[in-house]
């Protein structure tokens, strides 16, 4: 039996070192992957909690969820813990939204989207008579894209146009209508305003306006409309426990106030990761930060793949401008997702991607999770999370903080006919600012890149370095693209690839073909 145990000891030491550079959705998801197939995996959080921009704080009574706050795609979440033996119920309750969100077009007119879907044809019929028949139409396609896309697309790394070279997949491209704009697409089935704004939302945080997104994205109305809303009991951070006490399980290392700062590359093959106090032996690198941030700041300039003038004609995915606030009382008339759609929507669309500025008329999105979770707010109180979705690069301020505040709240109020400012008893913003300096975001972005037409696939930055041997990237800049399930995806895509360059030992370090 010793000598087994040497053995076994002895074996373990020789396996590849990895360090994974942030906590992310992508990054634990990519360290659990590889910690499974025999890699020795470190992870190195900047924060004092794991999570990247899903982390959680409290204050006063109230638990707030930073960024996250839509559970979408729980089959993506299912595939991923069954990789490891689990389900997502060994470690936290789901419960299934009804309605699934309310739209608030103006006083007295808001639409409750319902969860099932015999009340959701209903639904349209009110709004826009004949309307359901279409409406089957565009979910039977939409059914199709998330299947195929889901089997054949998301899971591609992205290294060549060769990858969907394959005549199935090239003819799917044509039936998947990446060549339609998604406004040409709702637009053809529906004519009501209020539904055709039901219909775009889901995009409006993917990089583009709907007229330059393509119809491909209808698969997120699929995912909305009949995979459902959920909500994970005790907050979105659940996940992240969840993930982390799996990567655990796994024998991840998770190192918290590890702020990196210099990726060392000798000879072009990366050999440590240096923190502010401590330096990291790695085989294999995985860049689970901000992909920029990596390549621009962690890097020499020799090792870089792209160009600072690359990065800056990347078309980013929105940033936000977010309120965290704790009311003394319960309010009326609000479900656990409200958008506010009052004002001008392809204004406000407009002025997040075509001509970037401050929005004069922002849309905004409140998330009230205390509606369904008591756990989150002090019995008789309230939990908010209030959403503007902003153009990135913008110039944040305190005072325009303000501003929009005032902007945002007098409309809730006005809409919801109830008095809100004077009872809350905790507030916290958040803004383009915040995301550089807590996640060295791009720009302040909080989504990522967009996910156009020509930054899809293979036209993303890609997931290994060309310049750095053992370097490689994952998350919401790179393949698949923005998102919770996306993340989980990416993680899983790039330790798939690692795999494939670099076995995780014992042996030399080298590639192995």
């Amino acid at each position: 039996m010793l000598l087994i145990h040497c053995f076994i000891k002895s074996t373990a030491a020789l396996a590849k070192k990895v360090i994974v550079i942030g906590s992310g959705f992508a990054g634990l998801s990519a360290a659990s992957s590889l910690a499974q197939k025999g890699y020795e995996v470190t992870v190195l959080e900047k924060n004092s909690l794991p999570g990247g921009r899903a982390r959680k704080f409290e204050a006063e009574g109230f638990m707030f969820d930073m960024g996250p706050s839509w559970y979408w795609m729980p089959d993506v979440f299912e595939q991923y813990f069954a990789r490891f033996g689990k389900k997502p119920s060994d470690y936290y309750e789901l419960a299934r939204l009804d309605p699934s969100y309310s739209i608030f077009f103006g006083k007295g007119d808001v639409m409750e989207v319902p969860a099932g879907m015999e009340e959701l044809y209903a639904m349209f019929e009110r709004y826009e008579p004949g309307s359901s028949r279409n409406l089957k139409k565009f979910l039977a396609e939409a059914e199709y894209k998330y299947q195929a896309g889901m089997a054949d697309f998301v899971r591609k790394p992205g290294h060549s146009i060769l990858e969907f070279a394959d005549l199935r997949l090239a003819a799917s491209l044509f039936r998947l209508q990446m060549f339609t704009s998604m406004a040409r697409h709702v637009r053809k089935l529906f004519r009501n305003e209020q539904l055709i704004q039901l219909l775009e939302f889901p995009v409006l945080f993917l990089g583009a306006t709907p007229e330059n997104t393509p119809a491909l994205y209808s698969l997120m109305n699929y995912a909305d409309m009949a995979l459902g809303t959920w909500y994970p009991m005790g907050g979105m951070y659940k996940i992240v426990e969840a993930m982390v006490s799996l990567a655990e399980e796994l024998g991840v290392k998770i190192l918290l106030n590890q702020e990196v700062k210099q990726v060392y590359v000798p000879n072009g093959h990366a050999t440590k990761v240096i923190t502010q106090d401590a330096e990291y032996e790695a085989d294999i690198v995985v860049g689970g930060a901000d992909y920029h941030h990596v390549e621009q700041h962690l890097l020499a300039r020799e090792h870089r793949t792209y160009s600072e003038r690359y990065w800056d004609k990347r078309t980013m995915a929105p940033s936000s401008l977010l309120f965290y606030l704790g009311l003394d009382k319960k309010l009326e008339g609000l479900h656990h997702h409200n958008l506010f759609f009052d004002a001008d929507f392809s204004r406000h669309a407009v002025e997040i991607y075509d001509q970037p500025r401050w929005p004069s008329e922002p849309l905004f999105y409140v998330c009230a999770p205390s509606v369904t979770d008591p756990s989150v707010a002090p019995e008789g109180r309230e939990n908010l999370f209030v959403l503007i979705p902003l153009a990135p690069g913008l110039e944040d301020g305190e005072a325009r903080r303000e501003k929009y505040y005032d902007i945002v709240m007098e409309r809730m109020e006005r809409l919801t006919g109830q008095a809100i400012r004077e009872h809350v008893v905790f507030k916290r913003s958040f803004a383009h600012a915040d995301f550089e300096k807590e996640y060295h975001a791009y720009k302040g972005n909080a989504y990522g890149l967009a996910n156009t037409l020509m930054q899809t696939a293979f036209l993303k930055p890609k997931l290994r370095s060309k310049k750095v041997s053992n370097l490689f990237y994952t998350g919401q800049l790179t393949t698949p693209g923005p998102g919770v399930p996306p993340s989980l995806i990416s993680g899983q895509v790039v330790a798939e690839e690692i795999f494939k360059a670099i076995k995780p030992g014992p042996g030399p370090n080298r590639k192995q073909n």
